[in-house]
């Protein structure tokens, strides 16, 4: 036997630095091959690693939670704001339509008082084309 273990020495002298390439090549695929499996990540890891994990966990979620809230906040909000555009301009319409009752009202009220004999119009005035 001892003979073989110094031919095998022998062996891997003559090769040089063949052998420590496909030696790192295999390491690095046995690396790429227990991680697939899931053997590199073992109970060992997640226990020592327990706190970072979990602290990186409830970041991640709060980060997500904050996200969908303010998303929902922004949407609210561009629905409110139409909202109060359309207030506005109803606002804007009523406040024509109280303005002009108020002034017909005063006028009606002038013309009462002074005696002038003068009637509303209801239809708007119309313009006669000349002819030609």
């Amino acid at each position: 036997m001892a003979k073989k273990s110094k031919t095998a020495k022998k062996s891997t002298k003559g090769k040089g630095e063949a052998t420590d390439s496909s030696v790192a090549k295999q390491k690095q695929s046995s690396w790429l091959k227990d991680l697939r499996y899931g053997r590199s990540l073992s109970i060992d890891f997640f226990s020592y690693n327990a706190w970072i994990l979990v602290i990186v966990l409830v970041a991640v979620l709060s980060l997500i939670g904050l996200r969908y809230k303010t998303k929902t906040k922004m949407s609210e909000i561009k629905s409110l704001t139409h909202k109060l555009e359309l207030a506005q301009s109803d606002k804007l319409r009523e406040k024509a339509a109280y303005m002009s009752l108020v002034r017909e009202t005063e006028m009606r009220r002038l013309v009462t008082e002074k005696r002038l004999g003068l009637i509303f119009q209801e239809q708007p005035p119309y313009e006669v084309e000349p002819v030609k």
